[in-house]
């Protein structure tokens, strides 16, 4: 339930952009409101970054987003980064929470299983979003990705 009197203050002249939380206050969030964070989080970080690495049409841009931020390519990346011992504990747990974590919709477009993995993923974002952890945050966001991977040319267009 929204406090009404915080959603009020927000409205009455409160200035700060964010509010980093306190990490016992983020761990006890609900699983998928932390992936509801972490999704936006991660959406703007790659059309941000696609926005000012890659000159091309915004079609283009648009593209190379979606296919990079769906769920196949967040299984991916989640998966390697598990394999290479990336993660430290607590952000394996915060992953396989919300991975676990019964969900109200269904995958649209991915198997259930990327589904459940990019739901563990965008949590862990979510998480280090909202605790303020914004060099482990940056870590993650740019680990092992090349932009110019999706990027469609005339030549290779689907």
């Amino acid at each position: 339930m929204c406090n009404y009197e915080q959603l009020q203050q927000a409205e009455n002249g409160e200035k700060a952009m964010r509010k980093i939380l306190d990490e016992k206050e983020v761990i006890t969030m609900n699983n998928i409101t932390l992936a509801f964070v972490g999704d936006a989080v991660y959406s703007l970080f790659m059309r941000e970054q696609f926005s000012v690495r890659c000159d091309a049409k915004p079609y283009v841009l648009t593209e190379a987003c979606s296919e990079a931020v769906s769920a196949k390519e967040q299984a991916k990346k989640i998966d390697m980064m598990i394999a290479d011992g990336f993660l430290t504990e607590t952000e394996l747990g915060v992953y396989k929470r919300a991975r676990n974590a019964k969900k109200a919709n269904k995958a649209k477009g991915a198997t259930v299983t990327d589904y459940h993995k990019s739901t563990g993923f965008e949590a862990l974002l979510g998480y280090l979003y909202l605790t303020g952890r914004d060099d482990r945050l940056s870590e993650i966001l740019n680990y092992k990705i090349n932009y110019g991977d999706y990027i469609k040319t005339n030549e290779n267009r689907r």
